[in-house]
């Protein structure tokens, strides 16, 4: 089936982490209004093959897909604005292109050929590009390239891309450039020369931009786009300014006043009415995200928490739920690896453990558990967390030195484990579960009543498990089961009957929630924390 995909390329300049993945699904989520299928591609220039073993401090969450791909966290807010889910292979890196080539080459496929940079490793980038276009057969594929213009790593991918426009034709293939305006307090006026420089820096790979997109702490009147526009070469109405806003879900709004989707669509020539977008659900989704009363706090305990990005999905999927029930969530980033500070946690309306690798903050996850469990607090374990509340309580029902076998090889009672069956697993990540994998929910149970479903399917992102010889024995104690993998053998999520909601998953709820669709087991859980806060 042939391909006619448009391409839309988002660049960066002047400084990283300027928001060129907000600006990417912000584009999108204006063309979708117009009745269009998009997908997104994310080019990391590291050398890594994927996020898995990348530092959460450094990188920020991994973002796991449907088909199980450690991927960059962006290719979350592509799935959340887009209201799609992505593959995997969308996230391209330096890692995979090289590996790809160095393969072929070994295979004999350059034989008598000098293997270069160009053209194999430019003709590699294409055809991954493509490829994704094709398997998705999307109108509008957005292709964000990881960095900043000027870096090395970065060069190959964009003479790749330029090489990709004139194959492709002009009309076919835009670059939008992400740049910051910075204001000069001390002068009390706005400095262009910053975009200036990485607009030039940009052509000198070939690459004109279509489209300047200027991030700013303030707003920029029509004087300095008129500047932009003239030192920069790019039509007037083609300089958009993108200040600062209260929430990443605005961005798409502020856009859409400036009337990127017309020019992209004249640009493109994307085969839709002008006047046909609606972005109405879109403005519902902005009102209800910034209401402002009742606040519900919730602790999140982790290890990661200096790093908010860490938890980026958490934290949006807590947004969501909050939005849902009518309220506004404010977060209390909490150490696990300090001593949990009793007076912090009673001003608290529930809890949530998120999951992670490794024992270090095991101890202040441990105690988090129990305070909720003795003082009737709302408690959501995720992965790790579900497990440190299986261990919790097994240490509170009699299991001495209950513990994982991820922390204690030795442990008298390995409630948590490695299944001798997932030891055999070596796609991906290893012995890692990762991806979708269904799950049989229990009837009567806070689970089933969230999902009002049976059977449900959730992403996965870890390597132990509920040890199944201790199964039965937890559950005399009062654990309860409530979720399963379909053949009953793998335990997915427990509860506790005598609890205000006391709920863990060993999957990852949070990549599956979207601000128009709240996961429904962060639904439950906000609904729970709203009704502890009026007791």
């Amino acid at each position: 089936m042939v391909c006619l995909a448009k391409y839309i390329v988002v660049t960066g300049g002047v400084v990283s982490s300027i928001g060129k993945g907000i600006t990417a699904a912000s584009i999108g989520r204006i063309l979708r209004s117009y009745g269009l299928e998009l997908t997104a591609i994310k080019i990391d220039p590291y050398l890594n093959w994927d996020s898995g073993t990348l530092n959460p401090y450094q990188h920020g969450e991994v973002f796991v897909t449907q088909d199980g791909m450690e991927t960059d966290l962006d290719l979350g807010h592509y799935e959340r604005f887009l209201d799609v889910n992505l593959s995997g292979e969308g996230n391209i890196t330096t890692g995979k292109v090289y590996q790809s080539v160095i393969s072929k080459e070994r295979e004999g496929s350059y034989l008598g050929s000098c293997v270069q940079i160009i053209p194999h490793i430019t003709d590699e980038i294409k055809q991954m590009v493509r490829k994704i276009a094709r398997e998705s057969q999307a109108d509008v594929v957005l292709v964000e390239v990881g960095g900043t213009v000027g870096d090395i790593e970065g060069q190959p991918f964009l003479e790749a891309l330029r090489q990709l426009r004139n194959e492709e034709g002009h009309d076919n293939v835009m670059f939008v450039h992400v740049t910051y305006v910075p204001y000069l307090r001390a002068a009390g006026e706005f400095k262009t020369k910053p975009t200036q420089h990485s607009t030039k820096e940009l052509r000198g790979t070939g690459i004109n931009p279509d489209m300047i997109i200027c991030r700013s702490e303030l707003p920029i009147d029509y004087a300095l786009k008129k500047k932009i526009a003239h030192f920069c070469d790019v039509e007037q109405n083609a300089v958009i300014n993108c200040p600062d806003v209260s929430s990443i879900y605005e961005v798409p709004l502020v856009m859409d006043r400036e009337n990127v989707g017309k020019y992209v669509i004249n640009r493109i020539k994307l085969d839709v009415a002008e006047d046909s977008h609606d972005l109405t659900e879109w403005r519902k989704i902005v009102k209800s995200l910034k209401k402002e009363d009742p606040v519900l706090k919730v602790g999140i305990v982790g290890k990661y928490v200096e790093l908010e990005d860490s938890y980026m999905s958490i934290r949006e999927s807590l947004r969501h739920a909050a939005a849902h029930v009518g309220a506004k969530v404010k977060i209390e980033w909490i150490s696990a690896e300090d001593s949990l500070n009793t007076q912090q946690l009673d001003e608290l309306d529930s809890i949530l453990i998120p999951g992670g690798f490794g024992e270090r903050g095991i101890s202040g996850k441990l105690d988090a558990v129990r305070y909720s469990i003795e003082n009737n607090v709302p408690v959501f374990g995720i992965c790790l967390g579900m497990q440190c509340m299986v261990i919790e309580f097994a240490r509170m029902h009699g299991f001495e030195g209950a513990n994982s076998t991820e922390f204690d090889q030795d442990s008298s009672n390995p409630v948590i484990d490695m299944m001798e069956e997932q030891k055999k697993i070596k796609h991906m990540g290893g012995t890692m579960r990762l991806g979708a994998y269904d799950c049989k929910l229990k009837s009567g149970t806070l689970a089933h009543q969230a999902y009002q479903e049976e059977l449900v399917q959730e992403r996965h992102r870890h390597r132990f498990e509920l040890n199944n010889e201790f199964r039965s024995q937890l559950e005399d104690k009062g654990l309860i089961i409530s979720g399963t993998s379909p053949d009953d053998f793998l335990v997915e999520i427990v509860e506790l009957d005598d609890h205000p909601w006391f709920l863990g998953c060993q999957f990852h709820p949070e990549f599956k929630s979207r601000p128009n669709r709240a996961h429904p087991i962060f639904v439950s859980f906000m609904q729970a924390t709203m009704d502890n806060k009026d007791k």
